[in-house]
């Protein structure tokens, strides 16, 4: 039988059984190594009200705390909400990663 990719869609390579996650939209189980992982970093208050926040606050230079949030998403959802996409017989030989939207800064050390 032909093999429409080389991983066979997971990234299992030599263990025999991995865990199953819970899709956050729809809650199906699916394998850890196949599910599509996102990580979202977003502000605990939306924008509005951070300068009435940093008004009434007591500290100078006070940073408002991040909410970090590993998302896993079913293939099917994924796919629904745009997080990844079909692509053709010659493409899914590509296997270099996407190129990144916000590039790495070299300047931190």
């Amino acid at each position: 039988m032909t093999k429409k990719r080389r991983n066979n869609g997971r990234n299992k390579h030599g263990r025999g059984h991995n865990q199953y996650i819970r899709c956050i939209n729809c809650s199906r189980c699916c394998p850890k190594d196949k599910a599509i992982k996102r990580f979202l970093i977003k502000n605990m208050v939306e924008q509005a009200a951070v300068r009435d926040i940093q008004e009434a606050s007591v500290y100078d230079v006070y940073t408002i705390p991040k909410l970090y949030i590993k998302m896993h998403y079913c293939i099917s959802c994924a796919i629904h909400s745009k997080q990844v996409r079909n692509r053709s017989h010659e493409a899914r030989r590509d296997r270099q990663p996407p190129p990144r939207r916000f590039p790495r800064r070299e300047d931190k050390k």
